[in-house]
This record gives C-alpha cells, structure tokens and sequence, in this order.
C-alpha cells in the first residue's frame, strides 16, 4: 500500500511475468505485449490530457469484452498498478527501463525497439486532441518553440519507427545509409527513455500553466488526479497538500 510521501513502487518481476502470462490467455488475444503497454501507456499518460483509465484499458486489452473477461480483470489491476508506477517516475524525470523482446524469436540478437515505439505513437495518434494542434492554439513565438521542442523529442521514436525516412524520402531527401545511419539509430535508442520523460513533463507543466490560464474547476480530494496515474487526487499529487 502506498503511503503519504512515498512514491508508487514499480511492478516487481513476478508481477510482470504474471501480467505476461495473462496476456496470453485465449481471452486477450488481441491484447498488446508487456513491451508495447509500456511504451503505448507512456504516450497515453502525456498529452494535453492523458488518456482515460477505461479507454486506455480497452485499447491495451483488445475490446471491452476482454477487459470484463477474468483474466481481463485480473490484467486490469495490474496494468493499473503499472501506470501509476511509470507516471510517477516520469513526473520526477526518470527515464523509464525499457521493457524490450529481441528481434531474433530465439531470445538472441538486440532489442526490438519497434514495437514499443509504434506503440507509444498509436497512443499519440488516440488522443482526444491533437498534440501539436493544442500547442499552435497558443499561438506566437513561444507556441513555436514548443512545438519544435516536442517534435525534437519525438525525433528518436520517428527514427525508430522508419517514419523520419519515409518523410524523407517522400521530399526528395536522402537518409543516412550504412555506418552514418547505424549511428543514428544507436543515438535514438540511447535517448529514447529520456526523452519520453521530457515529453511527460513537457505535457504535465503545460497542462499546470494552462489549469492556471483557463481558470479550470479545482480538483477535488476525491475526483481523479489530472496526472492520469488512475489514482484519487488525494492518494497521488494531493497527497501532501
């Protein structure tokens, strides 16, 4: 149990390897991989808003039948406890541990960074309202260098995800081959974790600026945190007011 002035600890290997063994039940076969909710619930938990805790669940576990299913609820419960984790390491700038399979099926050879990245950007795309459009409503200078800081941070999982060269390519540019391009690559997988976490606070001082800007109703002790963990407001954030 969480108590005041401590922070969510993370799931612990035997509770991965359960919500591993869940995933694969008949129930959740359209479930995403460990690999893919983690980079999907860093994307989901940023933003604008984040999320909602439900439609994160359905998007994670297939459908809304499997999410009522037994082994649904019971990967529910741990999913929950996940995001709660990562959203509080992330609101503190600690870069996540990714979690990664190898691209070679036999467990041999490097991370498949794919999967966790085309994840993370599904979770950009399902917003309920565009990123880069909610910054350009500001509008002026400042608006323009936020939005060249995000797609910055959003420049490994472009890279990651070959969408940086299919952008290129569709200009008329060449992308890096050989060597050159092995580097790129390497330094996008290297700055990947921290930047999903710039990208969270980015997200998280925006949306304290804009609480303030809007005049938005104020949070209640029970209401759910604006932070998107799934957690009351007084079991999170609130905590120590």
């Amino acid at each position: 149990m969480t108590t005041p002035n401590t922070m969510p600890p993370p799931l612990g290997d035997e509770q991965l390897d359960r919500l591993e063994t869940l995933l694969e039940a008949p129930e959740l076969e359209e479930a995403m991989r460990l690999d893919e909710i983690q980079g999907y619930l860093c994307a989901a938990l940023s933003g604008p808003q984040p999320i909602d805790e439900e439609d994160r669940l359905v998007n994670i576990l297939g459908s809304e039948d499997a999410l009522d299913s037994e082994a649904g609820r019971e990967a529910a419960e741990l999913i929950r406890q996940f995001a709660e984790a990562l959203a509080a390491d992330l609101a503190a700038g600690d870069p996540p541990a990714l979690l990664l399979y190898p691209k070679d099926e036999n467990g041999d050879g490097p991370s498949d960074y794919l999967p966790w990245c085309q994840a993370y950007l599904a979770g950009v795309d399902q917003a309920a309202e565009d990123w880069f459009e909610c910054i350009e409503e500001d509008g002026g200078e400042e608006a323009e260098e936020q939005a060249d800081y995000l797609d910055e941070r959003l420049f490994p999982l472009m890279v990651l995800t070959g969408e940086a060269e299919a952008a290129a390519k569709e200009h008329g540019e060449a992308w890096p081959e050989g060597d050159e391009r092995a580097a790129i690559e390497q330094e996008c997988e290297d700055d990947l974790p921290q930047a999903v976490a710039d990208i969270y606070r980015f997200w998280l001082a925006k949306r304290g600026v804009e609480t303030i800007r809007n005049d938005a109703p104020h949070v209640g002790r029970n209401d759910p945190c604006p932070c998107g963990s799934g957690r009351k407001f007084k079991q999170c954030c609130g905590r120590e007011q």
